[in-house]
């Protein structure tokens, strides 16, 4: 698995309950553009339109070869699901007030662009500070137990 893009801020600013893989509708130039790490997935974001789940602002350069003219490094990409998976993210959406964070954009072992998307509820404030403080903990024992 060869990671391109990840979501670092995600697990700061969302407690992420579950993770899935989903496929991704590209063309020829952006899967090649891929290939050479340039894709940004910070600031992108989920939605459903029309029972579909889509990628918007997923920022991925355009590949110097190619011919194509009319590229848009942020233009809105499908995301593929299966049907269960699709009916289990939307009603944890509208029932439970979850949002779908991008979380990695990588490459499988048979060479196709997938995502991992995650499920997860914001965070509050507090809660990125006690996130901190357990993590600042952890290293101080683990100081602590290799000084021992």
């Amino acid at each position: 698995m060869q990671i391109v893009a990840s979501n670092k801020k995600a697990n700061h600013n969302y407690v992420i309950d579950l993770k899935l893989n989903a496929g991704i509708v590209l063309t020829g130039p952006e899967v090649k553009s891929l290939r050479i790490n340039t894709a940004s997935i910070k600031e992108s974001y989920i939605q459903e339109k029309k029972g579909e789940l889509w990628l918007y602002n997923c920022y991925i350069k355009k590949y110097s070869a190619s011919n194509n003219i009319e590229n848009n490094p942020t233009r809105e990409k499908k995301l593929l699901i299966t049907k269960k998976e699709l009916n289990k993210l939307l009603g944890s959406i509208t029932k439970d007030g979850y949002s779908i964070v991008p979380l990695n954009l990588y490459f499988d072992k048979k060479g196709l662009a997938k995502m991992t998307i995650g499920l997860g509820k914001g965070k509050k404030l507090f809660d990125k500070r006690a996130t901190k403080k357990d993590k600042e903990w952890g290293i101080k024992k683990q100081r602590l137990l290799k000084n021992k």
